[in-house]
C-alpha cells in the first residue's frame, strides 16, 4: 500500500515535475500577494500573454528563449505604463489592447515559423517535460525574486498601497514600480516552461487571493499564500499522476478550489460576526439594572 502511495515519486520526470511546483510557486506566491493588493491582476495577464512574440523571435534569432520572453514582457509593461500616461484611455483598457495584440502577433508569427517547439507547450505548459536546465533557469530565477523582495518588501508594500507617501519619504517610486515589473516578468519566464502562458496568471493571482481571504496581516499573508501554493502544486502534481490529467491544469484546479473554500470560509464568519453583533444589544437591554 505504501509502494503504491510512493509511486510517483519514484519516477525522474515526476521528480523533476514535483521540484519545479516547489521552485516557481514560492515566487509566485510572494509576487501574487503584491499583485492583489495593488490590482495589478490584468497586468499579470498582459505580460504573460505578451511574451508569445518575444518567444518566437528568439527562435528565429537563435538566441534562449527567455530573453525574449523577458524582453516582450518588459515591452508590454514599458508601453502599458507610457500609454497609460499620456493618453486618455485608463490603464485597464490599454492593458487590454496592448496584450491583445502582442498575443495576436505572437499568434500569426507563430504560424508563419517553422518550429519543434508545440504551441500547446507554450501555451499550456509541459510540466512532465522539464529538464535539469529549466530548473536551474527556475531555481536562478526564483532565488533573484525572493532576496529582492526579502530586501524590500517593505518599500514595495509602501508603494502597493500609497505611491504618494512612498515618494514623500523617499522612496525611488519609478524604480519601484519598474521593479515589481521587471520581478513579475522574471517570474513569468521561469513558470513559462512548467504552466505556459494561459495558466501561469492563475499562479500569479489565486495565492494571494486566497490568502487576502484568510488574514489581515501582511506577514501572515505572505506566509498562508506560500504554504498554500507549494501545498497545491505538490498535491496537484501528485493528483494528476492518478487522474491521468496535465499536472498544471490541476496545480490551478486545486488553487481554485482553495479559493472557494476561504471564501465560504470567510463568508460564515462574516454572516456569524453579524449576527453575534445583532443579537448583543437585545442582551444588554435584558440585563438588570444595577
Amino acid at each position: 500500500m505504501i509502494e503504491t502511495l510512493l509511486a510517483p515519486f519514484l519516477f525522474p520526470f515526476m521528480q523533476n515535475a514535483f521540484l519545479i511546483a516547489v521552485l516557481i510557486g514560492v515566487p509566485c506566491a510572494v509576487l501574487s500577494c503584491f499583485v492583489v493588493l495593488k490590482g495589478w491582476s490584468l497586468m499579470g495577464d498582459a505580460i504573460s500573454h505578451a511574451v508569445l512574440p518575444g518567444i518566437v523571435l528568439a527562435y528565429i534569432a537563435g538566441i534562449p528563449l527567455i530573453v525574449g520572453a523577458f524582453a516582450a514582457g518588459m515591452f508590454c509593461a514599458l508601453s502599458v505604463g507610457y500609454l497609460g500616461v499620456n493618453s486618455r484611455v485608463k490603464q485597464d483598457t490599454v492593458m487590454g489592447v496592448v496584450f491583445s495584440g502582442m498575443f495576436g502577433i505572437g499568434l500569426v508569427l507563430y504560424t508563419k515559423t517553422e518550429t519543434s517547439v508545440h504551441l500547446d507547450h507554450i501555451l499550456l505548459g509541459n510540466m512532465l517535460g522539464v529538464g535539469t536546465a529549466d530548473l536551474w533557469t527556475a531555481g536562478i530565477i526564483a532565488g533573484v525574486v525572493c532576496l529582492v523582495m526579502a530586501v524590500k518588501w517593505r518599500d514595495f508594500l509602501l508603494h502597493a498601497f500609497d505611491p504618494a507617501q512612498a515618494h514623500a519619504v523617499g522612496l525611488r517610486t519609478g524604480w519601484l514600480h519598474y521593479g515589481m515589473l521587471a520581478l513579475i516578468s522574471l517570474t513569468i519566464v521561469a513558470v513559462l516552461k512548467a504552466v505556459g502562458i494561459v495558466l501561469a496568471i492563475g499562479l500569479l493571482i489565486a495565492p494571494g487571493a486566497i490568502a487576502f481571504l484568510i488574514t489581515r496581516r501582511f506577514e501572515r499573508m505572505l506566509v498562508w499564500a506560500v504554504g498554500l501554493t507549494v501545498l497545491a502544486g505538490i498535491g496537484g502534481v501528485y493528483a494528476s499522476f492518478w487522474l491521468d490529467s496535465a499536472p498544471a491544469p490541476t496545480v490551478i484546479l486545486i488553487l481554485t478550489a482553495m479559493f472557494l473554500v476561504a471564501f465560504v470560509r470567510r463568508m460564515v464568519l462574516a454572516r456569524r460576526s453579524t449576527q453575534i453583533g445583532a443579537a448583543q444589544p437585545s442582551q444588554e437591554v435584558g440585563l438588570p439594572a444595577p
